[in-house]
């Protein structure tokens, strides 16, 4: 006996156990498919919420009276005129340089953003600095403070020097990580000569 199909009709038994589960399944969302389409909203974005200008893979270079203090590298950079600041993400790396133009540390860090007015700088989620003199501090949110090139922080920190190992809460420091002073020192350990 031969069932006609016809629109809205139940499938007959045995086309469905012909079809089998996945045969069922593909005819179901085939038949899903036809329907009225569904648009989707679009929500107007003001312009200020949209960066200026945007860059990928980008180098920054940070001077004054012709020389260099930092040097940034970010995987994506967004800036915003309006607001006079730039956002970078997708890893930040900063190559500070003192008076004479020598290198004297590297923060790395997931996420950043540059005051566009000053210059200063800021450094979020697994932030890290290595200095040339042999100190490693880590931490997870730090300012550079571009006047002064001082770092700072309110956030737990831990610094690994060559004399010492030092935890705490809240920090400031030069930003070869010289001369450091932690407010609330949480744990000290000196290294043995």
């Amino acid at each position: 006996m031969h069932t006609p199909l016809i629109p809205g009709a139940a499938f007959p038994r045995a086309i469905l156990s012909r079809l089998g589960h996945a045969g069922a399944l593909a005819l179901f969302l085939m038949s899903a498919g036809c329907g009225r389409s569904v648009n989707p909203s679009v929500v107007p974005l003001p312009p200020s919420a949209l960066p200026s200008q945007e860059s990928w893979r980008s180098t920054v270079t940070f001077t004054d009276s012709a020389r260099v203090k930092a040097v940034l590298w970010a995987g994506h950079i967004a800036e915003f005129q309006s607001e006079r600041v730039t956002l970078l993400d997708d890893s930040v790396h900063v190559d500070f340089f003192d008076e004479e133009g020598r290198h004297t540390s590297l923060l790395t860090a997931r996420r950043g953003k540059v005051n566009d007015a000053t210059q200063d700088f800021e450094a979020d989620d697994s932030v890290v600095v290595v200095s040339d003199s042999g100190s490693t501090m880590k931490t997870d949110r730090l300012f550079w403070t571009n006047a002064d090139r001082t770092i700072h922080t309110d956030a737990y920190v831990d610094i690994t020097s060559p004399t010492e190992h030092i935890t705490g809460k809240g920090m400031v420091s030069d930003q070869d990580l010289r001369n450091y002073r932690i407010f609330r020192v949480t744990g000290e350990a000196v290294k043995g000569e």
